[in-house]
């Protein structure tokens, strides 16, 4: 079966670690390629590379100031992402909290010695 393509949605654009990397970044900032670069540890053309994916999904927008360009997460293009993960997250913060009580009731029980 072949791939699909990066840029044929956010999924398939967020795959790739480095582009899951650069979204935390920029996190809530609005930053410059260089700054990416210098934050990432990435080579200025791998991010240059991978932004250009994020790009074509909607993931990052950006806006040009003279000569730099500054990007900035999309965040309303993560929702479909954020969608899919959500019933992981319950499900997985209700076992942490199953274990919680747990552990709670065996610390309650232990005898000290």
């Amino acid at each position: 079966m072949a791939r699909s393509p990066t840029t044929a949605d956010a999924f398939n654009a967020i795959a790739e670690s480095s582009r899951r990397e650069l979204l935390d970044v920029i996190g809530g900032d609005e930053v410059t390629v260089s700054e990416l670069v210098l934050r990432s540890g990435l080579s200025q053309p791998q991010v240059s590379k991978h932004l250009g994916v994020l790009r074509a999904v909607g993931l990052v927008l950006v806006r040009e100031e003279g000569r730099h360009r500054w990007y900035r997460v999309n965040g309303p293009a993560l929702k479909p992402i954020h969608d899919w993960v959500l019933p992981f997250a319950r499900t997985w913060n209700a076992r942490l909290d199953r274990l919680d009580d747990l552990l709670t009731e065996l610390k309650t029980t232990e005898k000290p010695q």
